[in-house]
């Protein structure tokens, strides 16, 4: 496969680009939540409890970089702000969908309990 710039950045594969827009820890998840509708902030941060304050505000601004979340401030006092997908975000489901369903196969087959049961 040929290799590209792009913003500087160079890509050995159309895969890697791809990663670089929903790839990480946290993107994935990010975008998953906002599938169904859009949400704020606090909303994001109690549904994913292993993130930061900081990392959230990091991840949601690089994906609305991306134009994969849109933000959207309501002129009210105190200020609201909701994050939802845009349809370029939306594309990226079924990709998520896709490697959710790998993860569980392979989670399967190293024997590994999951859910895990509480303690």
């Amino acid at each position: 496969m040929p290799e590209f710039f792009h913003d500087k950045r160079l890509y050995y594969t159309p895969i890697e680009f791809a990663l670089s827009h929903i790839g990480g820890t946290w993107k994935m998840p990010i975008l998953w939540r906002l599938q169904e509708s859009p949400q704020r902030f606090s909303e994001l941060k109690k549904d994913i409890p292993h993130i930061t304050d900081k990392m959230l505000t990091s991840q949601l601004r690089e994906l609305e970089a991306k134009g994969l979340v849109s933000r959207t401030v309501y002129p009210v006092v105190p200020p609201r702000v909701e994050y939802s997908l845009t349809e370029k975000g939306r594309k990226a489901i079924p990709v998520i969908e896709t490697i959710m369903k790998y993860g569980f196969s392979l989670i399967q087959e190293a024997g590994i309990e999951y859910p895990p049961r509480k303690q």
